[in-house]
């Protein structure tokens, strides 16, 4: 049945009814509701969108197109899809574009690169990370310049490998921005996979100071990476204790389970190996796909919160 806008039905309506009288046009618009109810609950929406998405312009990392991507999303009823890729907002304008074509609401973010300490130290430091995750995601104007500006020092003044920012730049364009607490290799899950859980609250404690106002979100995957399940379940211990928000990701980089072998291929030109290669780079698992809201629903049904409370951000961005 051919789909309807609710704007064009009212002026229909309108229009047909003419000098009718203010009775008869009461009767023709709870008409009109009854209509309007009965086809959107025919229309229902999914409870779950994916915030952790890596595009073509994750270079040489994630390998989503645009539009297969938003055909996918509108398959699966999603309201709105996230942009998050590394480093960089290369694609932010492409995928805008693209959402809105498809009816979906874009949501422009990235996934950052936060130095251990500041962004200025480029040196390795022995026992940390040369760089952790950190999931940004756009709310409004002000959170879309203020992204900008972090991307783009992270280029200029922290690069190191990777583009890096820092506490400092966090705590000065912070507003107008959501932080998901990232994959893995966040801040927070790398100092709870190590079981040095009084760090890991310290650095949770900190991100929730400079993203008040629920502003910050503890991430949680299930794509089959080792050690992911306990690491989930420090987190989680971790979001009780500070009264944080969880919201499931699935840190996808590519569109199907069965694109992961091209995905390896992608890896290998990146790092400058073949598939023969023992000591290549590769992820350690084929999940890492744009899964339907109800294989995410699936996974988390012990956590079944972290799966609407994505539907809940994203009804949240403007």
């Amino acid at each position: 049945m051919k789909s309807f806008c609710v704007s064009e039905i009212l002026l229909t309506t309108l229009v047909t009814l003419g000098h009718s009288s203010l009775q008869t046009l009461r009767c023709h618009f709870r008409s009109f509701l009854t209509l309007a109810t009965y086809w959107f609950g025919k229309m229902e929406h999914s409870n779950f969108v994916h915030l952790h998405v890596h595009s073509q312009y994750s270079l040489l990392d994630g390998a989503i197109r645009f539009e297969e991507a938003c055909d996918l999303a509108k398959k699966y009823r999603m309201t709105a899809l996230a942009l998050t890729d590394h480093g960089n907002m290369f694609g932010a304008i492409e995928f805008y574009q693209m959402a809105i074509k498809h009816g979906i609401k874009p949501i422009v973010g990235c996934e950052v690169y936060v130095a251990p300490g500041s962004r200025f130290e480029k040196k390795p430091v022995e026992g940390m990370e040369g760089a952790y995750h950190l999931t940004l995601l756009v709310k409004n104007r002000t959170g879309y310049f203020n992204l900008i500006k972090l991307a783009s020092l992270g280029h200029l003044e922290g690069f190191y490998y990777k583009p890096r920012v820092d506490k400092e730049l966090l705590s000065q364009f912070n507003e107008g921005l959501i932080a998901l607490s990232g994959c893995l290799k966040g801040e927070i899950a790398v100092h709870a996979s190590k079981g040095e859980m009084k760090k890991a609250l310290q650095s949770a404690e900190a991100y929730r100071k400079i993203f008040d106002d629920r502003r910050f979100y503890i991430e949680v995957q299930n794509n089959g990476v080792e050690n992911q399940l306990l690491v989930n379940e420090r987190l989680l211990e971790i979001g009780q204790q500070l009264s944080l928000p969880v919201v499931a990701t699935n840190d996808c980089h590519y569109l199907h389970r069965k694109d992961a072998k091209a995905h390896e291929v992608l890896l290998c030109i990146q790092t400058g190996k073949t598939l023969q290669d023992s000591d290549r780079m590769k992820f350690s698992s084929d999940e890492f796909y744009f899964k339907s809201p109800q294989e995410m629903a699936d996974l988390f049904q012990n956590i079944p919160e972290a799966i609407t409370e994505t539907v809940e951000i994203a009804s949240g961005m403007f």
